[in-house]
C-alpha cells in the first residue's frame, strides 16, 4: 500500500494537495482531478490500519463497502462520489468537494452563537431531505455533528463523510473495527451509544434533534466536559426543552426537537420525512414573486425557502 502526502498523484490521476481532516478510518485530502482539472476531496486509509494482515483486510474490505454503498447516493443534499479505488497499491475514495463552511462555523458566527429559527428549520430540513435518500438505500450515517455538515455560500446544506455509514442488512461483526469510536459523543443516540441493538434510521434523526438543539441554543442538548458524563447523561437524562436554553420558539417546534431527542427509537419519528413534514411549516417563508416568475433567476436564498423534497419511506 503506498504512502500518502502532499503532491501525490493517485493512479495517474488524483493530485494530494492537503489534509482536511483525520477520521477513524483515514484521513481526507483536498485535491485535483488533473485530467478534468476540477477540485476534488479525497478519502485515503490510515496507514496503521493496513499494518497487520488480519487489519488489512478488515480495512479493505469496509473501505470497499462505503465505496459501494455511497455511490448509489445521488441527491442534492449529499456529497456525490466520482471513483474509488480498493487494491494492494493505492485505496482511496475520489469524492466532490463542497466549498462552503461548516455547520459549527456557521453557529459560531451566529449572533449569540444561535441561528434564527427559520434558518435553523432550514438546516434540519434539508439534512432530513439528505438522509431520507440515504435511508431509502439502507444506509445510516451514524456520525452526524455540525463538522459533518457543509453549508455552501448559497444555503444549499450537504452531508458530509458517510465513512462511518451502516448498511442495515449487513450483520458482517468482521466489518466493525475493534476500539474504534462509532459517532461524535455529543450527538450519538443512546442506542449507538450502549451498543446493545441494531441501528436504524431513527439514530440519525436523534442526532437531527442534538443539531437542532445546538443550533438554536448554541451547545448541544448534553453539554459537559466529561465524555462519560455526557454519554451518561444521553443514556439516562431526560432531554433539555429549547425554552429550557432561552429559546423562544413555536410550540410545535420544541415539542419536535424534545421527541427528537427521546432515550427509545420508537418514541422518536418513523422517518426522515415524517420529520421533514413536521419542520416545514417553520420553514422561511418563500417570496410569491420567486414562485411566480416563468423563469427565475438563480435565488441565493433558495435552499433555505424552498428546501428539497425527501424522499418518501416505502
Amino acid at each position: 500500500m503506498e504512502q500518502f502526502a502532499a503532491g501525490k498523484v493517485l493512479r495517474g490521476r488524483y493530485r494530494l494537495d492537503r489534509i482536511l481532516g483525520r477520521g477513524a478510518m483515514g484521513h481526507v485530502w483536498q485535491g485535483a482531478d488533473v485530467y478534468l482539472e476540477r477540485p476534488v476531496a479525497v478519502k485515503t486509509v490510515a496507514t496503521d490500519l493496513l499494518a497487520l494482515p488480519d487489519r488489512r483486510r478488515t480495512a479493505l474490505a469496509r473501505f470497499e463497502r462505503e465505496a459501494k454503498t455511497a455511490a448509489r447516493l445521488d441527491h442534492a443534499n449529499l456529497t456525490t462520489v466520482y471513483d474509488a479505488a480498493v487494491t494492494e497499491d493505492v485505496c482511496c475514495l475520489v469524492m466532490q468537494l463542497v466549498d462552503g463552511t461548516t455547520l459549527d462555523n456557521v453557529v459560531d458566527g451566529a449572533d449569540d452563537g444561535r441561528l434564527p429559527v427559520p434558518a435553523a428549520v432550514s438546516v434540519a430540513a434539508q439534512l432530513c431531505s439528505g438522509l431520507s435518500a440515504a435511508h431509502a438505500a439502507g444506509l445510516v450515517h451514524r456520525d452526524l455533528k455540525p463538522q459533518n455538515v457543509m453549508v455552501r455560500t448559497s444555503g444549499l446544506v450537504k452531508i458530509l463523510d458517510f465513512g462511518l455509514v451502516k448498511v442495515l442488512s449487513d450483520a458482517d461483526p468482521q466489518l466493525t473495527m475493534t476500539g474504534e469510536t462509532l459517532g461524535n459523543v455529543a450527538y450519538a443516540s443512546p442506542e449507538l451509544l450502549a451498543g446493545d441493538r441494531p441501528l436504524d434510521a431513527r439514530s440519525d434523526l436523534y442526532a437531527v434533534g442534538c443539531l437542532l438543539h445546538c443550533m438554536l441554543t448554541g451547545r448541544p442538548p448534553f453539554d459537559c466536559p466529561n465524555p462519560a458524563e455526557m454519554v451518561t447523561r444521553h443514556l439516562t437524562a431526560p432531554p433539555p426543552r429549547l425554552a429550557d436554553g432561552g429559546v423562544d420558539a413555536p410550540a410545535a417546534l420544541q415539542d419536535l426537537t424534545h421527541t427528537l431527542l427521546a432515550k427509545r427509537p420508537e418514541d422518536r419519528p418513523d422517518s426522515a420525512a415524517d420529520v421533514y413534514a413536521a419542520l416545514a411549516p417553520h420553514l422561511p417563508a418563500p417570496d410569491p414573486a420567486f414562485a411566480n416568475r416563468r423563469m427565475p433567476p438563480e435565488d441565493p436564498r433558495r435552499p433555505f425557502l424552498v428546501p428539497q423534497a425527501p424522499v418518501m419511506p416505502r
